[in-house]
């Protein structure tokens, strides 16, 4: 099992940084994992989401690790396609694969914020087409070469693309999935996953089998093409250190604020069910509670959260590689913890739990 970082970004008031602050700070932790051998350092896409996520411009910003850097991966988790054009994208893509010498891994997605869709003017009920028919576009950029498309939503009329991507054929693709059906998908597609952080583990557990069991079926030629591509990679809060009660004590306040805000800003789209949003409701147990009755004891029974020793740790993840997670995104910082004591417990993770579960490199 890969262990990478992912990182919203967040700015809470009550942890006293600046944006500033956030950003320095997490470009040094991003350094540091750089060194201790985590795998991919994942940055979201959000808007209007403040003190939760200020990573409007994730390419920017990976750009930026990028020159910090020489072994981690950088990845978009992920990049919400019907909101751009899809030449723009594979121009920037293309553009970040050069500046970090090919170790981009790009995760696409729908969006899930009615506030974003109605900001940029898209009908949030176009999600899906749009995202299927940017996908074709980037495809056809990727390849290199005149394209030509006229969909439903972009024309393009025998344009090329430049720059064009260092890794061969693409970038790794990953795409994000709440609906049992998205991972059906995925898998069609020969693309890999990106589950959570909103869902429980019990749900995410069967949606891997679903996944796997639709790889296995996909065509021939989806597999052929697929390769390594079909992994499943899954976002949680963790918060370890050799003293495992001050990790609990940490996650108690970080990590908590972070899943009761993410519970906030999912709130308007499980409310109302948009159009293709309909299978959000299958959340489950999150769905209908208000953000004080979200407490770190149900989050780590729901399998959302790991705080404690390094023995804890070793003992709770286990399940997930077991299980056949391929990756596993850390949001270790996600609460606006301090950035020394993320970097301690990055180095806890080093050293006592990469080691035991973690791949080779």
């Amino acid at each position: 099992m890969h262990f990478d970082l992912f990182y919203e970004l967040a700015v809470p008031a009550f942890a006293g940084r600046t944006e500033s602050q956030v950003f320095h700070d997490t470009l040094e932790e991003i350094a540091l994992a750089d060194e201790l051998g985590f795998g991919v350092a994942w940055v979201v896409e959000h808007h209007f989401m403040r003190e939760y996520s200020h990573a409007g411009a994730p390419d920017l910003f990976l750009a930026a690790a990028a020159g910090r850097t020489r072994r981690i991966r950088l990845g978009h988790a992920v990049v919400p396609l019907p909101y751009h054009h899809p030449v723009h994208v594979a121009e920037r893509l293309a553009t970040l694969d050069i500046l970090s010498r090919g170790r981009v891994e790009f995760g696409f997605g729908r969006g899930f914020q009615p506030r974003e869709y109605d900001a940029f003017g898209v009908d949030m009920a176009e999600s899906r087409t749009r995202v299927e028919e940017s996908l074709a576009i980037l495809k056809a950029a990727f390849a290199g070469g005149p394209i030509r498309h006229a969909g439903r939503h972009h024309r393009l009329d025998d344009v090329e693309v430049f720059p064009r991507v260092v890794q061969s054929p693409h970038p790794p693709l990953w795409m994000a999935a709440v609906s049992p059906e998205s991972f059906d998908l995925a898998a069609r597609m020969g693309v890999g996953v990106l589950a959570g952080p909103f869902k429980p583990w019990f749900m995410i557990e069967r949606d891997i089998e679903r996944y796997r069991t639709a790889c296995a079926g996909a065509p021939d030629e989806v597999k052929a093409s697929a390769g390594r591509n079909t992994r499943v990679g899954m976002t949680i809060g963790i918060f370890c250190l050799e003293d495992g009660e001050r990790a609990r004590a940490i996650a108690k306040t970080n990590l908590t604020w972070f899943y009761r805000e993410l519970l906030k800003h999912t709130a308007p789209v499980l409310d109302r069910l948009y159009p293709s949003y309909e299978r959000y409701a299958q959340i489950g147990p999150l769905k209908g509670l208000l953000p004080h009755a979200i407490h770190l004891p149900l989050l780590e029974s729901l399998g959302m959260v790991v705080a404690g020793d390094p023995k804890h740790c070793l003992e709770r993840l286990e399940k997930y590689r077991a299980a056949g997670v391929d990756h596993l995104l850390l949001a270790i910082g996600a609460g606006g913890s301090a950035s020394d004591v993320v970097r301690e417990s990055m180095r806890t993770l080093a050293r006592h739990v990469l080691p035991r579960l973690g791949a080779a490199a």
